[in-house]
């Protein structure tokens, strides 16, 4: 396995971070997830524009322009022989004297790293997984802006531990005033009945929620096809009412839910209708690509 550090690509032995590097130090540093199907990075242009807005808002210089990340991400597949992969590029504030302050690091840390993507198993699409409300609340949003997608996962962590203890695959957040936000990484949907219609419902992103690439293209999708949605302030007791309910990331794409704490789900007719419409969005981004 090649590591593409900063300028090369490197044998995984070779590739080693300083211990003074500050995205180790104090998880000072950014990230984004991808994944490449048949040699193709979905939603590659967006996963990099998104990789520059959290730079900003940390105010990060990337050592590479988004004509240099491409190239680079496609090289190290190649040199992987991969096809279908996870891919993680990292940037950390980089090597630096002890302190917070960023002025002490010289230059950052650049990093893309891929592993062959392995398929979830088939039960979790079939039948569903299980979540918990985690005691552990979502990070305020004027401390720490839900758009960034920062090295620094220890609030995730914790909610993750408890999901573990309990025997549950994913944790859902709630924010300081007990509205719904997201798992520890994903988004979160559900359906509600309203006037007897069937409404496909998210936490807004004024509860503290990352701006997900895969939530915008599910909401997309399911105004598409016809299906109402709803972004909004949702309580937990929503979601325990909920007719169906999915969660959603780059990786597992939509994966359904059969269990929120004591409430009970099917996999329902939307879940299963916007996975197939999402698997077809693939395929076109696919051909286009060729």
């Amino acid at each position: 396995m090649h590591v593409y550090m900063n300028n090369s690509l490197v044998p995984e032995s070779e590739a080693k971070i300083s211990v003074f590097d500050h995205g180790f130090l104090y998880g000072d540093g950014i990230y984004e997830t991808m994944r490449a199907y048949e040699g193709v990075v979905f939603m590659l242009d967006e996963h990099i524009r998104r990789l520059y807005r959290s730079a900003s808002l940390i105010r990060l210089t990337i050592p590479k322009s988004a004509a240099e990340i491409k190239p680079a991400i496609h090289k190290t597949l190649r040199a992987n022989s991969l096809k279908n992969a996870y891919i993680r590029l990292t940037i950390s504030r980089g090597f630096g004297k002890i302190g917070l302050d960023p002025a002490l690091c010289e230059k950052p840390t650049f990093v893309i790293v891929t592993n062959e993507f392995k398929d979830y198993p088939d039960s979790f699409y079939k039948k569903g997984v299980r979540l918990i409300i985690s005691s552990v609340k979502r990070n305020l949003k004027e401390a720490l802006n839900p758009q960034i997608k920062s090295l620094n996962f220890l609030n995730n962590i914790l909610a993750k531990i408890e999901a573990k203890k309990k025997n549950a695959y994913e944790a859902l957040m709630l924010n300081s005033q007990g509205y719904l936000t997201e798992g520890t990484i994903c988004n979160i949907f559900f359906v509600l009945k309203e006037k007897n219609k069937a409404v496909l419902c998210t936490p807004s992103l004024d509860c503290g929620i990352l701006d997900g690439i895969t939530r915008n293209i599910v909401l997309e999708l399911a105004q598409k096809s016809g299906i109402k949605t709803k972004e909004g302030r949702f309580k937990k007791e929503d979601i325990y009412r909920a007719s169906e309910v999915f969660i959603t990331n780059t990786t597992m794409e939509i994966m359904p839910v059969c269990k929120v704490d004591s409430a009970n789900f099917k996999v329902g007719a939307i879940t299963k209708l916007l996975h197939e419409a999402y698997k077809e969005r693939v395929k076109g981004y696919l051909a286009k690509a060729v």
